[in-house]
């Protein structure tokens, strides 16, 4: 029982920022019985990106230790807007986008969770039947103290920033949630710390067993800098095409690789750590970077199609070919010339205007197969460019004056 427990704390660990406490973890593994594992995930986007995979990645491993899963989609809370790590209120979404969402989400995630372990859960079911007096019986159980540790809102505070009431809700609906559930653990991201431990403290003050608090860390973009987001455009989305898909993953680089490895692949921590010895050992690290990319466009396609993607990539950016069926874009610009730094990152070939002076500089850029030395360059409106940044990100992009 020892050496099996120890074998899945050591996967059930891979990657973890923190684990609340690790002690408690262990006792309730060594019950014996199915733990309900919980993790929220607010609808406020209709597709997924690897960043999100990672929490969900988690969830599968629990469910292969034979525990029950519960995917909460959260609904009521999607409507408060979580404050986490904002400097301002955040907008709030409408039903009518969280309810698209949510149908989105469901679509996505049995790609990679068991159905038959998996419980599909929506905290309106709990949260639209409270009425005021619950609320605020709620409300009594935490204090605006205990509120102003977190960072977000004791940053907000002391520079004179606005909190909404409703803001202060939305740590106490999550914590709320796992009372509703009555979850044995919760995972989130390692941004949500604070939230989950209000959920320890709530099942507490309702008188349960407090939760095993497990954060993962937020999975760096393709930059390797940034979190994975999209308005960074630096992310891999779970519905790329397949040779979208494989070409992102191969322009990680070496060192990001293996970051992948732990929270993306579902490679035992002895078979990963035997790639790093290979590669140690003289192996070509995009070989195993191909290895990586294959898995993951497998996962969310088929092996068929991440082996088209792999030839694929060979054929066109392994080999430096141009893409022959990029579409055309049509950009209006004000004036005769355009800089090409604001194009790069207008198009989403680079995260930002500093960057694509960066990649220019490097000599990664071409235009028309061109190399561009001159951060300064400006293109000419009236005419047709093929734009290209590394061997990977291509635009073919006509200039057209707006007035």
């Amino acid at each position: 029982m020892e050496d099996t427990l120890a074998a899945q704390l050591t996967e059930l660990k891979r990657g973890v920022v923190d684990l609340i406490p690790e002690a408690e973890l262990r006792r309730k593994l060594l019950r014996g019985k199915p733990l309900r594992v919980k993790a929220g995930f607010d609808p406020t986007a209709p597709d997924l990106h690897l960043g999100h995979t990672v929490l969900i990645n988690k969830l599968r491993q629990f469910q292969q230790f034979g525990h029950d899963v519960i995917f909460l989609i959260g609904d009521f809370t999607g409507l408060i807007g979580d404050p986490t790590g904002k400097s301002a209120t955040r907008p709030r979404l409408t039903p009518e986008e969280i309810a698209a969402n949510a149908v989105t989400y469901q679509e996505q995630i049995f790609r990679i969770l068991d159905p038959e372990r998996t419980i599909i859960e929506f905290n309106s079911r709990w949260m639209g039947a409270m009425n005021a007096a619950g609320l605020i019986e709620l409300a009594a159980k935490h204090t605006v103290a205990r509120m102003l540790e977190r960072d977000d809102f004791e940053k907000r505070y002391r520079g004179g920033q606005p909190i909404a009431i409703h803001e202060f809700l939305y740590p106490l609906v999550q914590g709320y949630d796992s009372v509703a559930l009555r979850a044995d653990i919760e995972l989130g991201g390692s941004d949500q710390k604070f939230n989950l431990l209000v959920g320890r403290q709530l099942q507490e003050a309702y008188g349960q067993e407090p939760q095993v608090v497990l954060t993962m860390p937020l999975l760096e973009g393709l930059d390797g800098v940034q979190k994975m987001s999209k308005s960074l455009g630096n992310y891999v989305g779970i519905h790329d095409a397949p040779q979208e898909m494989f070409g992102k993953l191969m322009s990680i680089s070496d060192t990001l690789m293996w970051r992948y490895f732990e929270l993306l692949s579902f490679r035992p921590v002895a078979e990963v750590a035997a790639l790093q010895q290979e590669m140690a050992g003289g192996r070509n690290p995009r070989d195993i970077k191909f290895e990586l990319a294959r898995e993951i466009v497998a996962r969310f396609h088929s092996a068929a199609a991440a082996a088209a993607a792999n030839a694929d990539f060979l054929a066109r950016f392994a080999q430096g070919a141009t893409p022959d069926d990029l579409a055309l874009q049509v950009i209006k610009v004000t004036g005769s010339a355009a800089r090409l730094t604001g194009l790069l990152k207008e198009l989403g070939l680079v995260a930002s205007a500093s960057e694509a002076s960066r990649k220019i500089t490097e000599g990664a850029v071409r235009v028309n197969s061109e190399r561009i030395s001159d951060f300064k360059l400006e293109l000419a409106t009236g005419s047709t460019y093929v734009v290209s940044v590394g061997k990977r990100h291509f635009a073919k992009i006509r200039l057209e004056n707006s007035l």
